[in-house]
């Protein structure tokens, strides 16, 4: 089965962070079908504290009209930490199609609970990418998380 084209940009997106030596964590902000922003975390590149995926796709996307981001949907390779979760909120954002939550789970609870619609995907190179980061840099990952 072919994957979704949006998910697979967002994955695309973590596979260039991962090359570019940070975390694989993708993301593509959607809105009529069609990709209106796109970004990875770029914490560790950009000596950031709030690049994660989400964050620089809503960043790439640029300043936007409230309406937009109540039309929008947000495409993740892995579950949305509180602070993305905080920014879907903020911004209105109705719907979060998450690739993966195997090896993380954000606020998928905190969204449902404000009337975000959540779909998880399990998408297994989504679940792959995040496992080897675990695997080959704890360090990196759990500073991303806050541990």
């Amino acid at each position: 089965m072919a994957r979704d084209p949006f998910m697979q940009a967002a994955l695309e997106e973590a596979m260039a962070g991962w090359r570019e030596g940070g975390i694989p964590i993708g993301s593509v902000l959607v809105h009529q079908g069609r990709i209106i922003g796109r970004g990875h975390n770029r914490r560790v590149q950009r000596g950031s504290v709030v690049l994660h995926g989400e964050m620089d796709a809503l960043e790439n996307a640029g300043r936007l009209p409230a309406a937009t981001y109540r039309e929008a949907v947000l495409y993740t390779t892995l579950s949305p930490c509180p602070m993305c979760s905080g920014a879907i909120l903020l911004y209105g954002i109705p719907k979060v199609v998450i690739g993966e939550h195997r090896t993380f789970m954000g606020e998928e609870e905190l969204l449902r609970s404000r009337g975000v619609e959540v779909v998880v995907l399990d998408d297994a190179e989504c679940v792959d990418l995040m496992t080897r980061l675990i695997r080959e840099k704890p360090v990196l990952w759990n500073e991303d998380i806050g541990v």
